[in-house]
């Protein structure tokens, strides 16, 4: 019999994917990633996905569907690989995406660790994506729920974790899921899904990073493109590209964040027509499908959200950085999130923006 470690959030759809892997006869154990304590980071213990609300949850779900659960205790590689990886990002000058970093390095290496240790054979989750296996080679798709996928946040796998991860509902719509949940009686049917950072659920990045730091970034000046001084800023690591609101500045037209300068600790503001570029650079690149030897075109996304556009990628010697070119400017490409490459529903890769 095959066995599975479902990881478990509280939330609806890790409920339902445990649900699905019963259904199919594996041996499961629900598992539940204590990632921080929630004073530790100033919050209140129950406003996140960390909450005892939702251990409960998951706890309440593994019980029904007669699971043993546990929690395991990832707090130190959590802070370090996740919560350390967003503050030193933005303090040079660029804006992560922890969900990717999370993703990567819990899920899908810590998890899996322990999967080997008790000598399980998959890792279950509750990704809208899909796997499937060709000719020799675990390949990553998207979820049929376009308006849900998470194929995006999934680009760093490799062919080990296809091999061991299951995504049993990336061919389910959420309303499916939600009814499914319904039919089976489980707490969290028509939860809310998280919409924030886990770790910083008001939103309020800058106070999360000041807090835990036990520090203040300087002020400095907002500049336009030829360094004119145009005002003052509240601290580089406030604003990100594109950024309009907040800026607390007033220039008489539309105003947006155009570049960050560290060194000189400058915002630089332009119009909505600065923004738009037509290549970029990736490192730290991971490819699902066989690295190319030569340029190729596809599709390319450079933030969760966007519809993918045109591009021609072209692979560095040696080496995991990527050139992308694409076949018209995009907007508000910002460094310290990613690129990920898709063929129609298939994800080539993905990298760092630099």
């Amino acid at each position: 019999m095959k066995k599975a470690i479902i990881a478990m959030s509280g939330g609806v759809d890790s409920s339902v994917a445990a649900y699905f892997i019963k259904q199919m006869g594996f041996e499961c154990i629900g598992a539940t990633m204590k990632l921080y304590d929630n004073e530790d980071i100033g919050i209140s213990r129950e406003k996140t996905c960390c909450s005892l609300d939702d251990i409960d949850d998951a706890r309440a779900v593994a019980h029904k569907l007669g699971m043993p659960y546990y929690v395991f205790n990832f707090k130190e590689e959590f802070e370090k690989r996740v919560i350390e990886k967003f503050i030193k990002t933005y303090e040079i000058g660029g804006t992560p995406n922890p969900c990717i970093d999370c993703n990567r390095y819990l899920k899908f290496e810590k998890l899996m660790q322990r999967m080997k240790e008790l000598q399980y054979d998959y890792v279950v989750t509750g990704h809208y994506a899909d796997i499937e296996y060709k000719d020799g080679r675990y390949l990553l798709k998207k979820g049929k729920d376009l308006s849900k996928d998470q194929s995006y946040v999934l680009y760093s796998l490799t062919q080990f974790q296809l091999e061991h991860t299951l995504f049993p509902l990336g061919k389910y719509s959420k309303e499916e899921i939600r009814r499914v949940a319904e039919e089976n009686g489980f707490v969290n049917a028509r939860k809310k899904d998280s919409q924030d950072i886990c770790f910083v659920p008001d939103g309020d990045y800058s106070k999360f990073i000041e807090g835990y730091c036990n520090k203040k970034y300087e002020k400095g000046f907002f500049i336009d493109k030829d360094g004119n001084i145009l005002g003052e800023h509240n601290g580089i690591i406030r604003y990100t590209i594109g950024q309009r609101k907040g800026l607390n500045i007033s220039l008489g037209h539309p105003a947006y964040v155009v570049s960050k300068d560290i060194v000189n600790n400058t915002v630089t503001l332009g119009a909505n027509e600065d923004l738009f570029c037509d290549t970029l650079f990736a490192n730290d690149f991971n490819w699902i499908i066989e690295k190319p030897k030569n340029p190729i075109n596809c599709l390319a996304k450079t933030r969760y959200n966007m519809k993918e556009v045109p591009c021609r990628v072209e692979c560095e010697e040696n080496s995991d950085r990527v050139k992308v070119v694409f076949d018209n400017p995009v907007r508000a490409v910002t460094s310290g999130q990613a690129v990920v490459l898709y063929d129609g529903d298939y994800v080539l890769g993905g990298g760092t923006i630099i």
